[in-house]
């Protein structure tokens, strides 16, 4: 009996299903493959508890939406290698000198490390590229401070559909933004990269997602959003150069809020 209850619990164990906690977190979060600097950000981006956040676990299909230079795709890669799928949903080829010049210098991240071989990479620029993957396929998307920028390219509504159609029912788009102050106009949000919550949920609202949750955990106090330069100001850009440098950097970080979106079941 003691023999079988031994091969019984064995068996459970190698059946059981991966969580959150599984994960390999050190090598992802400081491995060697990190940009240099990159991982010095993680404590003001908080990856593994926004990840948690949002709902990551072993065998998803992840999508990262705009991942610009892959500072979040350096993180995911080796979270979903062999564990799922994550597609990397970057601009199109097709889509100009500066969407060439972004998606080359991410396509060459790529290849220069095994790491990252598992990932997949859609294209989603719109309007001419907007299935970065099969529509209802999608467990998780992720979008990491992309809406201003979608905004500014007069985009925005047409980015929130593409990924609403990406997802299963019932899965999450979770965003972390720039968070500008209530009643800050459109074109100082375009400006700033300060987006209000009341746009970025009406946006989502508008593709059709429900708000499910909210976080602090990306929240900056210091941040008084009144900086000429907007957010770039900080770090890590820090666009004044040396001017006030110290201050910038005590400030730190944007502060920036963490939404979470569900697509309605059907």
């Amino acid at each position: 009996m003691n023999l079988l209850r031994t091969v019984a619990v064995t068996l459970s164990i190698l059946v059981s299903p991966m969580t959150f906690a599984d994960f390999n977190w050190d090598n992802a979060l400081t491995g060697d493959h990190r940009g240099e600097g990159n991982a010095d950000r993680n404590e003001a981006r908080h990856p593994r508890e926004t990840l948690e956040f949002f709902g990551i676990e072993p065998g998803m299909t992840v999508m990262e939406v705009s991942p610009g230079g892959g500072w979040y795709t350096e993180v995911l890669a080796p979270l979903m290698k062999d564990n799922g799928t994550l597609i990397a949903a970057h601009y199109s080829p097709n889509g100009g000198g500066y969407s060439r010049r972004s998606l080359g210098g991410f396509l060459t991240k790529l290849g220069e490390n095994d790491i990252y071989n598992q990932v997949v990479v859609g294209y989603l620029q719109p309007p001419m590229a907007m299935a970065p993957a099969e529509p209802n396929s999608v467990d998780l998307a992720l979008a990491f401070r992309n809406v201003h920028s979608w905004m500014r390219m007069n985009q925005v509504e047409m980015f929130f559909a593409a990924v609403y159609d990406s997802l299963k029912p019932g899965g999450v788009f979770g965003i972390v933004q720039h968070r500008g102050a209530p009643g800050t106009d459109v074109e100082t949000m375009k400006k700033t990269a300060y987006v209000t919550e009341e746009q970025v949920i009406e946006f989502a609202e508008l593709a059709g997602f429900e708000l499910d949750a909210r976080s602090e955990i990306n929240a900056n106090a210091r941040d008084t959003k009144d900086y000429p330069g907007g957010v770039w100001t900080l770090p890590p850009v820090l666009r004044e150069g040396e001017k006030d440098r110290a201050k910038y950097v005590a400030i730190g970080e944007s502060d920036r809020m963490t939404l979470r979106f569900r697509k309605a079941t059907e």
